[in-house]
């Protein structure tokens, strides 16, 4: 029989996480944030805290891409995460910004969807062409073309969103792998969110 690991016993990550009491006062101020807004500190937060000023910029650019000045939507924008993080099998990701499209879409059935399988989830053509430039992006950026550009503005991308969608799937790709080779675990909480 498996050996049952309780959420007290489960680890943030394979790396060591310094207390959050010595941490600079801004981390520790964000952390309470996060406390009061959503209940818990996410642990993408705690696995960066090995590198303090690394995560500082990381969530300053991850702020900007995911809620700054863009034509794409939250949801689309969740979307592009899920896809490149579903190519990368990035458990963290997969969980935590599976949780926040169910809340966004507030439909859990259409997220879990889009999570699994954004093909096979109903979607339509632009936002699967969006999707698929996102995992072209991930599997064989070499491949990547102007007709790629073409097509996605034939249905209606502007070029700020068409870089907005290489950014945010370029920036999953290097948190996918951050989160990845650190061993980070989803915090137990995204699960039963947007249910």
């Amino acid at each position: 029989m498996a050996e049952v690991i309780t959420q007290q016993d489960e680890r943030v990550a394979w790396l060591a996480i310094p207390n959050e009491e010595a941490l600079d006062e801004d981390l520790r101020k964000l952390f309470a944030k996060a406390r009061e807004k959503i209940g818990f500190v996410p642990n993408v937060f705690l696995g960066y805290m090995v590198r303090p000023n690394h995560f500082r910029h990381w969530f300053n650019h991850f702020r900007e891409l995911m809620q700054g000045e863009s034509e794409l939507t939250p949801a689309e924008r969740e979307m592009i995460c899920l896809a490149v993080s579903s190519e990368n099998q990035c458990l963290y990701c997969l969980v935590s910004h599976g949780a926040e499209l169910r809340q966004l879409l507030e439909d859990p059935i259409l997220g879990d969807r889009i999570t699994l399988d954004y093909r096979r989830a109903g979607l339509d053509e632009r936002t699967v062409a969006m999707l698929d430039y996102a995992v072209k992006i991930t599997r064989t950026p070499k491949e990547c073309s102007e007709a790629d550009i073409n097509r996605l503005r034939a249905l209606g991308f502007s070029d700020e969103a068409i870089f907005d969608i290489i950014e945010i799937a370029a920036m999953f790709n290097f948190t996918n792998r951050l989160a990845s080779a650190t061993g980070m675990m989803p915090n137990r909480e995204y699960h039963a969110l947007g249910r």
